[in-house]
């Protein structure tokens, strides 16, 4: 059965450090912008890194914000290699021969590849259809180490928990 999905930017999370600050068990707040992915499967959290691909971050967070992948399912579920989910006709079972196919029609129109960055397992990286500058909001999740991936895709984050 496909992942039913609900995305949140994490700002629960800097309140629960400012908890634990209070109460003397502080770390340092996350460096890094945080993601949480709700599936009827569990919670992913995901990491972002906006200092390697700062526009399609942006552009990420901007869709997590409006809600757009609230709902949707992953269109996509190949075992060891990803999942992907993006396409708001996903939300429909009966378009259910269409998913994989949309995105939100707003290309992000650069292509931030970083040649730091890995596919390991947990990677997030902004799909495309061959064109790293046409990739709109579908996005993966690798489900092992995929080093075929490195430098066609933009890495934009990483799986901190939840890959279970």
């Amino acid at each position: 059965m496909r992942r039913h999905i609900r995305l949140t930017v994490a700002a629960a999370a800097s309140g629960a450090w400012l908890l634990m600050q209070s109460a003397g068990l502080a770390q340092a707040p996350p460096a890094n912008p945080v993601v949480v992915l709700e599936t009827n499967k569990g919670t992913i959290t995901i990491e972002l890194y906006p200092q390697e691909a700062p526009k399609t971050v942006e552009h990420f967070i901007g869709l997590v914000k409006k809600n757009f992948y609230n709902r949707q399912h992953f269109h996509r579920v190949e075992k060891n290699f990803v999942v992907q989910v993006g396409d708001p006709d996903s939300k429909e079972l009966a378009k259910k021969d269409v998913w994989g196919r949309r995105g939100s029609g707003q290309p992000i129109g650069v292509a931030e590849i970083s040649k730091k960055l890995t596919h390991k397992k947990g990677t997030v990286g902004m799909a495309h259809a061959g064109d790293p500058t046409k990739a709109d909001s579908q996005f993966y999740i690798t489900l092992s180490a995929r080093r075929s991936l490195d430098g066609k895709y933009a890495v934009i984050g990483q799986v901190t928990s939840g890959m279970d």
